[in-house]
């Protein structure tokens, strides 16, 4: 497990963003560049700086797929879940691909290559099944596909 940052460290990013309009959304953005995921003690110090609840903070942070809670893997898969997709077997691939990996969604392969999450919705679904891979859209995908993925992110 990598070491949380310091209360403090975590302040002084919170303060960098406050002068802006709407600053809770690039405090989150700011706090997962900086540390690759929102650190656990940051939800409780954004709700402070911007006198808003610990509820509100925390339906924000899970709203949104890019603010995980735990460390990712180098490599990112969002397997999309909206109906579009699951209508075109995403729900089966993605079983198949955490089986064959190990993994529950959001868990992350020992090796720390490759995180794999859900994500819904990403606009492709003329062109599902859908992914991102690392930010990049992947469409029309199959089991075979994501195994490919999954194999060059360990490699």
């Amino acid at each position: 497990m990598e070491p949380q940052p310091a209360q403090s460290e975590i302040a002084a990013l919170i303060a960098r963003h406050l002068t802006r309009e709407g600053p809770m959304l690039p405090i989150l953005h700011a706090l997962r560049e900086a540390y690759g995921q929102i650190p656990g003690a940051a939800p409780a110090l954004i709700a402070e700086a911007l006198n808003l609840s610990r509820a509100e903070v925390h339906g924000v942070i899970s709203f949104y797929h890019d603010f995980a809670r735990a460390p990712q893997g180098r490599h990112l898969l969002q397997i999309c879940r909206a109906e579009a997709c699951q209508a075109m077997g995403a729900a089966e691939m993605a079983e198949r691909l955490l089986t064959a990996l190990g993994l529950d969604w959001h868990g992350t392969t020992p090796d720390g290559a490759l995180t794999v999450a859900p994500v819904y919705c990403l606009g492709l679904c003329a062109c599902g099944p859908a992914a991102l891979y690392d930010g990049a859209p992947l469409a029309r995908l199959n089991a075979a596909r994501l195994a490919q993925l999954a194999g060059e992110a360990r490699a």
